[in-house]
């Protein structure tokens, strides 16, 4: 290890290459025996890093300066880059992205479930780097990340001159150590998006490149409005104010849904917000509001007041149409899920005859998807909600072959149910980050469908079932697909087919 200049507690270690990048994003370097996860680091890098945590065989570091830039280096587009915890790649080539995500699924594969990736087909990367999403919601908060614009004029005492924080100290600690010497002019409202660990501060956003007009025009006109009429932003510690959240979702029929999500407010200063809302931006096409008084910001349990159009909008796909209410799963990056669709039914390789079980299937996306090229598909989802959209998609397109169960998916998907609706050709199994239950793992193994599509968005816990689904299947296709550019997530799609290997099952 080269040797360390230490001020104090601080330990900087210098000229450490940057070789590889882990899976939660950050850049790995090592020193010695030490290897040493650095935030916002790319392969290539040569930087002087300051430890922030440090275990016996790991470390966790911070870029005090940048020796040698890597050739895949790229500039940041957003001013909010490095405080806003979204598009934490953005520093970083596109086409590098997609090498490193390919990459991570990969080595989680062979470390995992010990699979030959030897023929995994190339990623398919995002048409779309910017302005793909389809949904953001923002919180309301007046507790405003600072930023070093807002810091006092002198604080020598706890940085540089002028206020400038001393190199040894990160923007987020110098923040924290002077929030209790704040101008009391300054206006400490926002809306925007959550600091990384921070659940009580609130970068307040001025331009995000998510998701497309009227998007930033919305939010920012939600803001001028209630500093103006000096409505109350939520307090996340004392549980008190007016604005909670603002969800906007948009769709590829280019409708507009916007909800407001209210705590503590008059209906006069529900209705001012509503109105304002409904004169300035004709283009919304659902406009809805909620009053939520719970400590915590899930609506599922909440009702829905339509203020003015729809209580829904529609999204279209493949000649479908969908149905997308306030709180409805959808595929946030609308283009891209579409290409998944496609490989997933691709992978299938459906010949119209196939009885097909849809795990996890939400709103019914994917079943509706393929139904038309297949006999039936039966869906099962743990969100009744969810399932009633799955219905009501399934009508909405004349589509007669689905059914939809709501339950949890180890309790749904039992013996008797099966002998029911019969035994599957094909399963398609999309599970949330956690992966399937080791019930239903078992029960795919006792089904013994010819073919098993996983589509995943966590490779990790993929890996893990993969594993034991590996007793009587084959994994004979992987693709990985970009759903989220400019982060470290991506979405894995493998086909398994039935060996005919005989395993004991255990009885329930």
């Amino acid at each position: 290890m080269s040797r360390n200049r230490k001020s104090g507690t601080v330990t900087i270690i210098p000229n450490l290459s940057i070789i590889d990048i882990a899976e939660e994003g950050k850049g790995v370097g090592k020193a010695d025996e030490l290897v040493i996860f650095v935030d916002k680091a790319v392969p290539g890098d040569v930087v002087d890093v300051r430890l922030v945590k440090k275990k016996k065989n790991f470390a966790e570091a911070v870029i005090e300066s940048l020796s040698k830039a890597s050739e895949l280096r790229d500039d940041p587009f957003c001013q909010h880059f490095g405080v806003c915890g979204g598009c934490k790649w953005q520093h970083m080539q596109y086409g590098a992205q997609l090498t490193f995500k390919h990459k991570n699924v990969e080595a989680a594969l062979q470390r995992l479930a010990k699979i030959d990736t030897s023929s995994m087909e190339p990623i398919l990367g995002s048409a779309k780097n910017t302005y793909y999403r389809n949904k953001l919601e923002y919180t309301f908060s007046n507790k405003r990340w600072l930023n070093k614009q807002d810091m006092p004029a002198r604080a020598d005492d706890l940085s540089g001159e002028r206020g400038e924080r001393s190199e040894s100290v990160t923007h987020e600690e110098h923040s924290a150590r002077l929030e209790n010497n704040i101008n009391p002019e300054l206006e400490m409202n926002a809306l925007g998006f959550h600091v990384p660990l921070r659940f009580d501060k609130i970068l307040d956003v001025q331009h995000c490149y998510l998701q497309a007009e009227p998007s930033n025009s919305i939010r920012n006109s939600v803001r001028a409005y209630a500093l103006e009429h000096q409505l109350s932003f939520y307090d996340l510690r004392n549980h008190e104010g007016s604005l909670r959240n603002l969800i906007i979702r948009t769709s590829s029929t280019l409708e507009v849904m916007v909800a407001v999500v209210f705590a503590y407010a008059e209906q006069e200063q529900i209705n001012g917000l509503m109105e304002h809302l409904k004169l300035n931006f004709p283009e919304i096409t659902s406009l809805l509001y909620i009053e939520n008084q719970k400590k915590n910001d899930t609506i599922f349990d909440q009702d829905v007041v339509t203020y003015a159009g729809r209580d829904h909008i529609f999204e279209e796909m493949n000649g479908l149409k969908f149905k997308i209410g306030v709180k409805s799963f959808y595929q946030t990056n609308s283009d891209q899920a579409h290409e998944l669709y496609k490989i997933t039914k691709d992978f299938a390789g459906f010949s119209g005859d196939e009885l097909v079980y849809d795990l996890y299937t939400g709103a019914g996306t994917i079943a509706n998807f393929v139904a038309g090229s297949v006999k039936q598909v039966v869906g099962i989802e743990y969100v009744p909600t969810a399932i009633e959209d799955a219905k009501f998609n399934s009508a909405l397109n004349k589509i007669d072959n689905t059914i939809f169960y709501a339950g949890d998916m180890k309790d749904i998907l039992t013996r008797e149910f099966i002998a029911e609706h019969g035994k599957p050709d094909v399963v398609i199994t999309d599970p949330p980050r956690a992966g399937m239950h080791a019930d239903v793992v078992m029960r795919l193994l006792e089904m013994e469908a010819e073919k098993i599509v996983y589509v995943s968005c966590n490779a990790a816990t993929q890996a893990r079932d993969l594993a034991l689904l590996k007793e009587k299947y084959d994994v004979v296709r992987i693709k990985p697909v970009d759903m989220f550019p400019h982060t470290q997530h991506v979405e894995n799609v493998v086909l398994l087919k039935f060996a005919g290997r005989t395993v004991h099952v255990p009885e329930d």
